[in-house]
C-alpha cells in the first residue's frame, strides 16, 4: 500500500491532531487539580473559625458564635433550582470578637418581574452557626458594568460578588472568605449541598478522551487520504 499525502495538507493535519492532543493534555491536569480539590475539600479538618482564618485553610470545617447582621443581606443572582431562578443569601455574621465574615446562607426564589426582592428571615440574637469556609470564586467572563451597592437600601441584588464592593457597602471590613452554612443549621435556606467545585474530576477525563479521540480521527484522515492520493495517482500513471 503506497501513501502519499499532500504536504500542505499534511501540515494542517498535524498542527490539528496536535493541538487536540495539548487539550486532551490540558483536560488531564484540569482533572488531576480537580480532584486535589476535591481530595482536599473531603479531608478538611475543623478548626475554630478564629483558627482557620489564621491559617487560611481552605474547606475548613468551623464553628462560630456571633450574630448575623439581620438588615443587610446580598443577593447573588443568577443560581438556578430545579429549573426555578432564584438567589443565593449572603448575610454577614459579626463574631464575638469583632470580626466579620460574609455567610452563604442559601437559595430563594425570586419572582418573574424582580420588582421585589424576597424577604429574608433573620435571627438577630448571639448563637453559634457552622459552615464551610471557601475563597469567594472571581474568576470566569464577566458581561455588563460592574455592580454598584448603596449604604442605605436592603437587601441588594448583585450578579458578581465582590468583597470590596460589598464591603465598602456594609461600611466595616469583611473576612476574604465565604462561609457556607450548614445544611442542618435552621438559619438557612434551600440548596445547601455545598460542593469543592461544580466540575468534578471524571467530567475532565471524559473532555480528555474527546480531545485524544479526535486526534485519533484527525490522523486516520490523513492516512486515509495520502493512500487515497497514492492510489489516484497511481491509477493516472497506469491511464497514461
Amino acid at each position: 500500500m503506497q501513501f502519499k499525502p499532500s504536504p500542505g495538507l499534511s501540515v494542517a493535519l498535524i498542527a490539528i491532531a496536535a493541538a487536540f492532543v495539548w487539550l486532551g493534555n490540558w483536560q488531564l491536569e484540569r482533572k488531576e487539580d480537580k480532584q486535589s480539590l476535591l481530595d482536599q475539600f473531603e479531608n478538611a479538618p475543623r478548626l475554630s473559625i478564629e483558627e482557620a482564618l489564621k491559617q487560611d485553610y481552605r474547606f475548613s470545617r468551623v464553628q462560630a458564635y456571633g450574630h448575623f447582621d439581620d438588615t443587610r443581606h446580598v443577593l447573588l443572582d443568577n443560581k438556578i433550582l430545579n429549573g426555578r431562578a432564584g438567589v443565593h443569601v449572603l448575610t454577614p455574621f459579626i463574631l464575638h470578637n469583632g470580626t466579620t465574615v460574609l455567610v452563604n446562607r442559601g437559595w430563594l426564589p425570586l419572582p418573574p418581574d424582580r420588582l421585589h426582592l424576597p424577604p429574608v428571615p433573620t435571627e438577630h440574637s448571639l448563637h453559634t452557626i457552622n459552615g464551610i469556609l471557601k475563597k469567594p470564586t472571581t474568576d470566569g467572563l464577566r458581561l455588563g458594568k460592574r455592580d454598584e451597592l448603596v449604604t442605605d437600601k436592603w437587601p441588594q441584588l448583585v450578579t458578581y460578588l465582590e468583597l470590596e464592593t460589598v464591603s465598602d457597602a456594609l461600611g466595616m471590613p469583611l473576612a476574604p472568605w465565604l462561609l457556607q452554612l450548614d445544611p442542618a443549621d435552621p438559619g438557612g435556606f434551600e440548596d445547601r449541598q455545598w460542593k469543592a467545585a461544580v466540575m468534578g474530576p471524571e467530567v475532565h477525563a471524559a473532555y480528555a478522551f474527546q480531545w485524544f479521540a479526535l486526534s485519533l480521527a484527525t490522523m486516520i484522515i490523513w492516512l486515509t487520504l495520502g493512500v487515497r492520493r497514492a492510489q489516484q495517482q497511481q491509477q493516472s500513471s497506469k491511464d497514461q
